[in-house]
Order: C-alpha cells, then structure tokens, then sequence
C-alpha cells in the first residue's frame, strides 16, 4: 500500500458512474477516502451532479473511465470538473483510466472529427488542471491535450503477472503493425521475440490479416498477443486463426482496456487454442459478465503511483508508456 504524503483534508478524491471500483481501489492504496458523489436525471433527462464534500482549495481528483454509454460518462466528467473549478479547487485533475476516443486520432476520411483532439480541448475548457490516463491508443494521442497529460503504462501490471508464468518457447505477437512499436518494448521486458500480423481493416468489425512480419511464429509452442484495447475481438480472432494455421496450440490474449462489445469476451473464449485472457480493471465489467477464462489485473497501484509522484514533484516517467 501507497501512504498519502499529504494530510487527506487536502485532497478530495470523486468518481464518476463508469467505474467506481477501481476509484475506490486507487483511493484505498493512498490512504484517503473516496467521496460521495450524487448523480441523478431531471425529468427532461438532463443530468444533475453534486459532489459530496467541500473541495474549496483542494486538490481535486475525479476518476472517470469513458466506456459505455460513452457519451453519458464524458458528460457526467465534464460536469464534475466544471463543478470543482466552480468551487474554487486549487487543482482538478481528470484520471482517465480508459479514453476512449482515442481511438479517433487521425482524419483518414473527409468531414468527420478528430474527436480524440476535441474530448481533450473540451476537458481543458470544463477546467481540468492535468489529465492521467493509460495506454492512449496512439502516442499522437498526448499531443493532443493543452494541459499536462501523464500517458501510464501497463505493462508493469502484466509483467508481474506474466513473471510466475512459465514464458519458454512463447513469442509476443501484436495484432497489426501500429501495435508493433509498444508490443517490441514490451517483449524485450520479457526476454521475448516479436511479430505483428500485416492487418487491413474494412470495418469497425471486420478486418483482414494477410501473414505475419518479424520472428517466424512456426517452431514457438506459445504465443502471447498484446494489444491495447479488445472490443469486439474480430482482430484478435482473425489472428488466433493465423496463429493456429502456423501450428500454435496455446494462445494468450493480453489487453489494457477490455471493452469486449458485442460478446467479444464469450468469442474470443470459445476459441479452445485460446487459453487465458488477460486484461486490467480500467473498463469495469460486471461479475455476471466473467468468464473462467478471464483474468483481471487492477491498474490502481499505478495510478496511486504516479499520483504520489505528483504529489511529491517527483519524475514520472518510468511509469509512462514510452518508458517501458
């Protein structure tokens, strides 16, 4: 457990509806509680937030995943914030376990948003002092916040784990070439050699892998596929079929953010080759919705972590995701 460095009268840690349990984890590993926040609909289904204690020259932090319904959560985050900076906080800052926007970094069609830029400009004008997320799905992604952005990693979280495991003869394959760059970072941790699927995707649900570049898949007993998020699951499984086509009997599937939409979690387990799934907490997914092949890592540590850091003006960046 994390000791708080500072008296808990000078903080005040919220959460908003989408993930609650790990909020109260992160609190908990600081030593300082987790306090009420009051959510309810008017009759026309505007929203209504309160938060339950003064945070008048505090330092405020409201932890706020953007998972489903999305756009409910990043309302109730910007509410929050504007609540805290409305009461004279000395600080705000947004921890943002899984951004999901992310995911909309670039323009690669005409007329639609970069909304991963616009999310970020709309936290800065809410009144958040400094955001803290995990395994943004693109580096491009921090540049897109005008106010201090901290991208942590996981890979800690799943190196731990991964480390009682028996690794010889496995090799770590990343789904598509994008992936490539933090899956190799990852793999040296691991002593493992590395391999990306060459993916062409038609749709948000429907993707191509045409072959494998890097390390020869064929003569590994294992693999371990790292990606950064898993929703629907047609990427992972359009490259466990690759995978067990190179002979592989035993596939791994690690991931920060498991969104699993769609019944992407129920798919990827009835795959028998595939025999564990391995994510984090930053998507909360409900006991009714687990699965005997599931494992759920928490990231709380690591945000405790670099929030003491912040506290203590210290360097965080051997907890950044280019710091792997």
């Amino acid at each position: 457990m994390v000791d708080s460095l500072i008296p808990a009268n000078e903080v005040r840690f919220f959460s908003g509806s989408s993930n609650p349990q790990l909020a109260g984890k992160i609190a908990s590993h600081l030593s300082v509680p987790l306090e009420d926040t009051h959510i309810s609909r008017f009759s026309n289904d505007n929203l209504y937030i309160q938060l339950g204690a003064s945070v008048r020259y505090r330092r405020v932090y409201i932890v706020q995943s953007l998972s489903k319904p999305v756009n409910d959560h990043l309302m109730e985050l910007l509410m929050m914030i504007d609540i805290a900076r409305s009461a004279a906080a000395s600080e705000v800052h947004a921890i943002i376990p899984y951004y999901s926007f992310g995911r909309s970094d670039k323009k690669d069609a005409p007329r639609i948003s970069i909304t991963a830029r616009l999310v970020a400009d709309l936290l800065k004008t809410a009144g958040a002092t400094h955001v803290m997320s995990i395994m943004f799905h693109s580096p491009q992604v921090h540049g897109f916040f005008g106010i201090p952005t901290d991208p942590l990693s996981s890979s800690k979280v799943f190196k731990e784990y991964l480390s009682k495991s028996d690794l010889e003869g496995s090799i770590l394959v990343a789904p598509d070439m994008g992936q490539a760059k933090t899956a190799a970072r990852f793999a040296r941790t691991l002593n493992l050699p590395i391999a990306a699927g060459n993916k062409e995707r038609v749709s948000d649900t429907q993707v191509i892998i045409n072959g494998l570049v890097g390390d020869q898949v064929r003569g590994h007993e294992r693999a371990l596929i790292y990606d950064d998020e898993i929703a629907t699951g047609g990427s992972i499984l359009e490259l466990s079929r690759v995978l067990i086509r190179e002979g592989l009997k035993d596939i791994r599937v690690i991931c920060t953010h498991g969104v699993f939409s769609n019944n992407g979690l129920e798919r990827l387990a009835e795959v028998p080759e595939i025999t564990e799934i391995i994510t984090t907490d930053t998507v909360h997914i409900a006991p009714e919705k687990m699965h005997p092949k599931l494992t759920v890592l928490s990231v709380a540590p690591v945000f405790a972590n670099a929030i003491r850091h912040n506290i203590n003006r210290e360097s965080l960046s051997d907890l950044f995701v280019y710091g792997e």
